[in-house]
């Protein structure tokens, strides 16, 4: 078995991108045609997607429009161009989608004390859309239910009342739950990116992750927690979750920055977000292991060696075909000790939003498959003085075919895959498939003593 050790590691810039890739319009009627066809081959006639400010992806993977002032409702039915139900700010927003969009306004989509009296019933809206009587009609909301609920788990829905009951006022049966549409694991289409997507996902990574490195290279003693995450200078675009800087007492709470004063010898989590991609880290605000407290200063030997050559092992395993229940075993094996307290899946798929769904799981027999983008999350939570460890990035997979493609179309974000696969093999002793496609430019990158950041865990 390979030996972890800390050891004097520079990282390499990888370099910032000058070309931001964009999902054409092209891209995005082909994920509404297949969709459409999907609903069609389960018996539904109509599909409409929900979003709001809270749970857009799935109705953005289909538009390019993300709902952030208020909901929206995408109506997949028969009439062409698809119809779009938008309050009085998605009117305006909506604009930036690529595709025709027949937007019709609803105003009670819109916020409280908005104007409320331009626009039609919703019921009148939904049967000018092509729902009646006799039409099944599905959903995607946010998330769909299996027979753990019952035989009915169908019906239970996220997408809110008001607009269920329009549903069954209009046509006389409940709509069904059919996200998985979007959001399976194995055959959602969400679940397998194109080239693009994969290409869009790196530019946000390489973004990311570039201000993480800012910060982790960056904190001392005495700054803010506020301080520590405008030290990122991150640029900006849209996040897939909170940022979060805790230390001290507040590091187990996984929270958003506060005026607190970092301190020498806290525990400190640090994550950044953008559609596609996250970046986390976790360590002692320490130089070395004598700046710990006595009781838990063997901290690199106890958690933070084990749990690297965990993911190492993982790292080298995971591959195209490979089944998802083979990674958490290899978990399992490694930290199976509740010391380490890893409870939840270890590793995700990964899109605009964090998290899509997981193939990997104990006994799951779902192989994964190139164009997924996948989160290397696997997180200890030891719930006492050592803290946690924590080394999450993202990867993708991709066959020969769209390695090819991707290197045609987007040589830039080629390069920097390229150079961080090497950086992998040859500093951190981490021999990838030729299918494991790091985004992330401090890849595999762990510093457990935060005052020390280029004393990386590597394996030889």
């Amino acid at each position: 078995m390979p030996t972890v050790e800390l050891s004097q590691v520079e990282i390499p810039d990888f370099g910032a991108p000058t070309v931001e890739p964009e999902i054409g319009a092209a891209e995005y009627q082909a994920r509404i045609t297949r969709a459409k066809e999907m609903a069609r081959d389960r018996g539904i006639d109509i599909l409409l997607v929900y979003g709001d400010r809270e749970h857009w992806s799935n109705l953005t993977f289909f538009t390019g429009y993300d709902p952030r002032f208020e909901e929206s409702l995408l109506i997949l039915g028969p009439s062409d161009p698809p119809i779009l139900l938008v309050g009085n700010e998605g009117m305006g927003f909506s604009r930036k989608s690529p595709i025709p969009l027949d937007r019709r306004l609803y105003q009670q989509l819109s916020l409280m004390g908005q104007p409320r009296g331009g626009s039609k019933p919703l019921e009148k809206l939904l049967v000018e859309a092509g729902l009646r009587k006799g039409r099944e009609i599905g959903i995607i909301d946010w998330k769909y239910f299996t027979s753990e609920v019952g035989p009915d788990h169908e019906l239970w829905l996220c997408a809110p009342d008001f607009l269920v009951r329009a549903i069954r006022a209009v046509t006389g049966t409940d709509p069904r739950n059919v996200t998985d549409i979007a959001m399976h694991p194995a055959t959602g289409l969400r679940c397998i990116n194109s080239v693009d997507q994969l290409a869009a996902f790196e530019f946000n990574s390489t973004c990311t992750t570039r201000a993480m490195r800012r910060t982790l290279e960056a904190l001392r003693p005495g700054m803010t927690e506020y301080e520590a995450v405008e030290i990122a200078a991150w640029n900006g675009m849209p996040a897939s979750c909170h940022p979060v800087m805790a230390s001290g007492p507040r590091a187990d709470w996984v929270g958003s920055p506060s005026m607190r004063r970092l301190q020498e010898g806290d525990p400190v989590l640090f994550s950044l977000s953008g559609w596609g991609s996250l970046c986390a880290r976790a360590g002692f605000l320490v130089r070395d292991s004598g700046g710990l407290p006595p009781a838990i200063r063997d901290y690199v030997q106890k958690l933070a060696a084990p749990y690297f050559g965990a993911v190492v092992e993982w790292y080298q395993a995971i591959g195209i075909g490979t089944p998802g229940g083979e990674l958490a075993r290899i978990i399992q094996s490694r930290l199976g000790d509740p010391f380490f307290g890893v409870s939840l899946n270890p590793g995700h798929l990964i899109h605009l939003d964090e998290w899509v769904h997981s193939p990997i799981a104990p006994g799951s027999q779902i192989p994964l498959a190139s164009g997924m983008a996948i989160q290397v999350d696997i997180i200890p939570a030891t719930g006492g003085p050592y803290f946690t460890s924590n080394i999450e990035d993202g990867i993708a997979l991709a066959d020969e075919r769209l390695r090819t493609e991707l290197a045609s179309r987007w040589p830039e974000v080629w390069r920097r895959i390229q150079a961080r696969r090497a950086f992998m093999k040859d500093r951190l002793g981490i021999s990838l498939k030729p299918e494991v496609l790091p985004f992330s430019s401090i890849p595999a990158c762990l510093a457990p003593f935060l005052l020390s950041p280029r004393m990386l865990l590597r394996v030889t």
